[in-house]
């Protein structure tokens, strides 16, 4: 079984794949749908990171694909609906980098305040400017946070460690932290923090989010931050209100168009800006985070292909059953509609093969059945199951002797 790895996936997750008999390709960059519909011939797992776009056709020119990895928090780079519909399950790292992306912040915003961007490049260029103008103590300033999630709670917390006030605003019902407070809108954020920081998720009605409109809302003299998503933020409205003064910095690590391989030219309106931090996507980039997601995401693809679990699957209904206790597992994706496990059940009992273990989830538009049953079954029984209700995929499997 084939395993394409792309984006410099951690090789922990090459050396897990291969243990487990696996025969992986590991290719350094980004593809593009043409190209990646071409090296999916043949492939049985995809392992991506954020840059590369699992799109509707490239999943309709992969028959063999059965799951794809996001080897990173966000999975909007995948048709995630379709993957789906074709029954292939998709995986991501949702905690593994959480405290990378809350230290660069803190990192930034120390930074920030302090002038240190513009500072450094003037002790480069040999200029000695040893001036307190503009440079701040984040000690009693407000943090806002907008998305209170994982990232968010965990900057929250630290943040106010190091003295800081923190508001956040979420469109969920989130528990505040510590002494975090709660705002009721986004313009009620803005106009009391000093420095705004983003963690929202890459949803398309996040696309847009923060705008000119926004950004004159803010504080004069504040900071912004974003590790979020690239296209969630206008970078000429943000340009505009550094140069205007209306800003005194901000820190940008994801932008709406980037670069698909090492070494590749970066554009952005926001480059040779004072006191202005532009980093490569590199939030969740430190060592301990990669080997985590990486060791994290392959173990969950190696268990959904050797036993059909879907545990922390963001597609799939959630079902994680034990290793196969009976000699044969056949798993069913299915539409959840009434009557499919009545209907795979008789089936089994009209091929004469008795149950020994079975789970069940169910996931808005879809059910995911696993059964291990103490004989093989006959290709013409598994023929009939993928014709239960509305089969969406069957898969199968032999266990250890009942």
């Amino acid at each position: 079984m084939k395993v394409l790895l792309l984006e410099n996936v951690h090789p922990v997750a090459v050396e897990a794949f291969r243990r487990h008999g696996f025969e992986v390709e590991v290719r350094p960059t980004s593809l593009g749908e043409a190209d990646l519909v071409q090296a999916l011939a043949g492939v049985s797992v995809l392992g991506i990171r954020s840059n590369t776009k699992v799109t509707r056709t490239v999943l309709d020119a992969a028959p063999d694909l059965r799951a794809v990895g996001c080897f990173c928090i966000g999975t909007n780079q995948v048709d995630l609906g379709h993957a789906t519909d074709r029954g292939i399950a998709v995986f991501n790292a949702p905690f593994s980098n959480t405290r990378s992306v809350v230290e660069l912040v803190i990192g930034e915003i120390l930074a920030l305040a302090r002038r240190l961007p513009e500072k450094t490049q003037r002790m480069h260029d040999g200029i000695w400017d040893k001036s307190a103008k503009g440079s701040y103590e984040t000690r009693g300033r407000t943090l806002g946070i907008v998305g209170y999630g994982n990232i968010g709670t965990q900057l929250s917390n630290v943040a106010e460690a190091i003295g800081m006030r923190v508001a956040f605003y979420d469109t969920a019902d989130r528990l505040a932290h510590g002494n975090a407070q709660r705002m009721g809108s986004l313009d009620e954020l803005l106009e009391v923090s000093d420095v705004v920081t983003l963690h929202v998720d890459g949803r398309p009605g996040n696309a847009g989010l923060f705008g000119a409109e926004q950004f004159a809302k803010m504080k004069r003299g504040s900071v912004f931050i974003n590790a979020s998503r690239g296209m969630v933020v206008d970078d000429l409205a943000l340009r505009e209100h550094i140069l205007s003064g209306h800003l005194s910095g901000a820190a940008i690590d994801v932008f709406p168009i980037e670069p698909k391989a090492q070494g590749d030219l970066f554009e952005s309106p926001l480059r040779g800006l004072d006191n202005v931090i532009l980093t490569p996507h590199v939030g969740g980039s430190t060592e301990e985070a990669q080997e985590e997601i990486g060791t994290f995401v392959a173990t969950k693809l190696i268990a959904y292909i050797a036993d059909g679990a879907t545990a922390l699957s963001v597609n799939l209904p959630d079902v994680a059953p034990a290793p196969p206790v009976g000699g044969f597992r056949v798993a069913l994706l299915h539409r959840n509609v009434p009557g499919v496990l009545a209907a795979i059940n008789n089936t089994l009992a009209a091929a004469g093969a008795n149950i020994v273990g079975q789970s069940l989830a169910t996931r808005g538009e879809h059910g995911y059945v696993v059964t291990d049953t103490d004989v093989p079954l006959a290709p013409e029984t598994l023929d009939s199951l993928r014709h239960v209700g509305e089969a969406v995929r069957l898969e199968s499997w032999y266990g250890q002797p009942a």
